[in-house]
């Protein structure tokens, strides 16, 4: 275990990170100042999934979506909106289909290769 002392925006906090063994491993951190985050619903999602996914190229934060499940698009569409260092990125259909399920919100912060939606 290994105990820092870190400050973030004049609050400092005593934090202790557990060493793990090359795996996920828990890191328990002592903040008595800092409230957690409560955690955030999950997006709804279709009753069935597509067998084409429609995934994040880049990590960001959906910006807005612009298909509905349900809804037929041609390759080229836009499915999504998702910014990524200050520009609005077009997220598309990769080939024509019906959108089988948006797996995520507007506001929602993904990584790259996040599943966003899914096509029949």
């Amino acid at each position: 275990m290994k105990n820092y002392t870190i400050t973030v925006n004049g609050t400092v906090y005593d934090v202790t990170v557990e060493e793990g063994t090359g795996s996920a491993a828990p890191a328990a951190a002592s903040a008595p100042k800092a409230a957690p985050k409560a955690a955030k619903p999950a997006a709804p999602k279709a009753a069935g999934a597509g067998a084409v996914k429609v995934n994040a190229p880049m990590p960001g934060k959906i910006l807005s979506v612009k298909a509905s499940v349900g809804q037929a698009v041609k390759k080229g569409d836009v499915i999504l909106i998702l910014e990524a260092m200050k520009m609005e990125n077009e997220v598309v259909a990769p080939e024509d289909g019906t959108v089988a399920s948006i797996d995520v919100a507007a506001g929602d912060s993904v990584e790259a290769g996040a599943v966003l939606a899914t096509l029949n």
